[in-house]
């Protein structure tokens, strides 16, 4: 899993420690036998670590459907993010992968190679159909079902601590929309910071830039770095060199870290004050909230800065959160029934999750959202305006081509931005690459498959 939500860190790996002490397991499939499963039917449930209010609601969650009823217990697992895809990937080779586990991400390709439960005819009449256009378009493949939703949100946002704006002499209210705004918003902000801080920060790993910059591919460029019909590689555009310029100045200004400060795809050096900004989902005011709460006030949220200050299109790709069966489930109709209960029953049941994380992420049937935006506490969560009415209705989904192709642009822009690679080089090196992932997988007929 090459997202947020599963974080491969040291911070994490203590944190999945602790969830897995409460569930009575150290590794998935050994967790010591609960009581009250004798006599149903067991689930396997495999999720990752999240921010704490997410990993809280998952832990209460699976509690409250135990508890609710008799017929289904449901045997939760945590895995930590530096351990998910090879845990999955071994378990599914054996024969013994989960019933069902957490996906962010697309999953056009899980569903097209056999590896997800076609789950269309598992629910109750009209559950699905509750289900909003935005996330179900993340959810099925060839009209079929693969995944139940839990939310959408934006994967790029920007955040400004307002208390080191006025420090450096900038409006705190004002945050750069620009790339040219950004590089003088860090000039400013270079003096008040301390050795080991910095202004911005940014992905530095490919395989972060890889997710974390398509809208801005297609933003500078107006096109994704693979054909329409995915039959040829379209990387060599000299605008994704202007992308990696914006990067590359970045870095040889010391403007932003050369390494990561604190855990993967996380507001920990946000909240810690070792950064004036930085770029990061929606998810990100929750972390604060919750870890950092003494930063709220001081914190500011507002679209990702664009190469142009344009906000009105791609300023971010939308993300998406959702469970899913394994293709060699053994008990689907089981774990059917927890999905419902949880994902597709009394909206009470969601309600805290998003009020919890804060109202930074968006559910996925309507009548979750009337209740959540009913609750007293939306109109203090001031973020929640700028995520909903300026970056959603901006953004584009995220990118439906296998994960290869977005990690030869993530190489193209660490290596450039590094000074490896020229950034015309590494763009060229990206081209070929992805030529061979469209040779080798036949995204030709793949996409055409897809669209019938």
């Amino acid at each position: 899993m090459r997202r947020r939500t599963f974080i491969g860190s040291a911070a994490a790996a203590s944190t999945a420690a602790l969830s897995l002490a409460a569930c009575g397991s150290g590794t998935p499939g050994e967790s010591k036998e609960d009581p009250r499963a004798k006599g149903r039917t067991t689930v396997e449930f495999w999720g990752g670590v999240f921010t704490t209010p997410e990993n809280a609601w998952y832990e209460k969650i699976v509690e409250d459907f135990n508890n609710a009823q008799d017929e289904v217990f449901v045997k939760h697992q945590v895995v930590p993010g530096d351990a998910w895809d090879q845990k999955l990937k071994a378990a599914q080779a054996a024969g013994n992968a989960p019933d069902m586990y957490v996906s962010p991400g697309r999953l056009d390709t899980a569903a097209r190679t056999g590896l997800l439960y076609d789950i269309s005819d598992l629910f109750s009449d009209g559950v699905l159909d509750k289900i909003t256009d935005s996330a179900k378009e993340v959810c099925q493949y060839q009209g079929k079902w693969y995944g139940f939703p839990l939310l959408v949100e934006p994967q790029m946002t920007l955040y400004w601590n307002k208390e080191l704006f006025e420090k450096a002499g900038l409006d705190p209210e004002k945050p750069p929309t620009s790339w040219d705004e950004m590089y003088e918003a860090c000039k400013k902000l270079a003096p008040v910071m301390s050795n080991g801080e910095f202004p911005l920060n940014t992905a530095v790993d490919s395989g972060t830039f890889g997710w974390t910059t398509v809208a801005a591919q297609m933003h500078v460029a107006g096109h994704l770095p693979i054909s329409d019909d995915w039959s040829t590689a379209d990387a060599k555009d000299p605008k994704y060199e202007e992308l990696i310029t914006f990067y590359k100045t970045l870095q040889e200004n010391s403007w932003i870290p050369r390494q990561a400060l604190g855990a993967g795809n996380s507001a920990q050096p946000f909240g810690e004050g070792k950064v004036a900004m930085m770029s990061q989902g929606s998810w990100g005011m929750s972390e604060i909230a919750a870890d950092y709460p003494d930063m709220v006030e001081k914190t500011g949220m507002a679209p990702w800065v664009q190469s142009d200050g344009d906000m009105s299109t791609s300023v971010s790709t939308v993300g998406n959160m959702k469970w899913v069966i394994d293709a060699k489930a053994k008990e689907p109709e089981a774990t059917a029934k927890f999905f419902e209960w949880v994902l597709g029953g009394d909206p009470e049941v969601l309600k805290p999750f998003f009020v919890d994380t804060k109202f930074t992420k968006a559910p996925a049937r309507d009548e979750v959202t009337e209740v959540v935006n009913a609750d007293p506490g939306a109109k203090d969560a001031h973020w929640s305006d700028v995520v909903f009415n300026e970056v959603v209705p901006a953004s584009i989904p995220e990118a439906r081509y296998p994960w290869d192709v977005n990690l030869a642009m993530g190489d193209a822009i660490q290596a450039g931005m590094l000074g490896e690679m020229s950034p015309a080089d590494a763009l060229a090196k990206a081209h070929e690459e992805i030529q061979k992932v469209i040779d080798r997988e036949g995204l030709k007929e793949i996409r055409a498959e897809m669209d019938a």
